[in-house]
């Protein structure tokens, strides 16, 4: 069972094993893997398909990993989102159903989004702490957000920080953006 599994977004410290399927959503947007954790109902297949959408707008390569239980893998100190073979290209849309999405297999996460646990508020100027997220010993960007934004809000952010570590990404340091 998932270490998320009904504890919410975790801290920046939380550490996880090499294999590990996690309660979370993971998509590709460019080059870039985005890792959504958050707890049942906290937004993350609408933040998901927001950033689908968008990505789309802007004609930027954008494809769903994994909604819901995805799988992450250490491989060369980098982390690899897989989604589950069985569920490849599918995605709930909050009360419509299940939709089909393009999808990839896998992709090295660049970023990730905590969405926190309702009543929880995200830190309006966040410490340097807070902008880090810790998976196998390899540190990542994060990004958190509470209940006060909404998907599309959240997209826009995310894409404005996948840019400014894009050209990062090409040289190898996007674990120091």
């Amino acid at each position: 069972m998932s270490r998320l599994a009904g504890g919410g977004a975790p801290d920046s410290e939380q550490q996880y094993r090499s294999r590990d399927a996690i309660h979370a959503t993971a998509l590709i947007v460019g080059e870039a893997g985005v890792l959504i954790r958050g707890p049942s109902s906290s937004g993350k297949s609408g933040l998901a398909l927001a950033l689908l959408a968008l990505a789309g707008d802007r004609q930027l390569f954008a494809r769903l990993i994994g909604d819901d239980w995805v799988l992450i893998h250490l491989k060369n100190q980098r982390i690899l989102a897989i989604g589950a073979p069985n569920m490849r290209g599918l995605i709930e849309r909050r009360g419509y159903g299940i939709v089909r999405a393009s999808a990839e297999p896998c992709a090295i996460i660049r970023l990730v989004v905590d969405l926190l646990p309702d009543g929880v508020r995200a830190a309006r100027l966040p410490d340097e702490g807070a902008l880090k997220a810790s998976l196998d010993e390899v540190e990542l960007p994060r990004l958190t957000f509470d209940g006060e934004t909404g998907p599309v809000e959240r997209a826009f952010a995310v894409l404005e920080y996948l840019d400014k570590i894009g050209d990062k990404i090409m040289t190898g340091f996007a674990h120091f953006a």
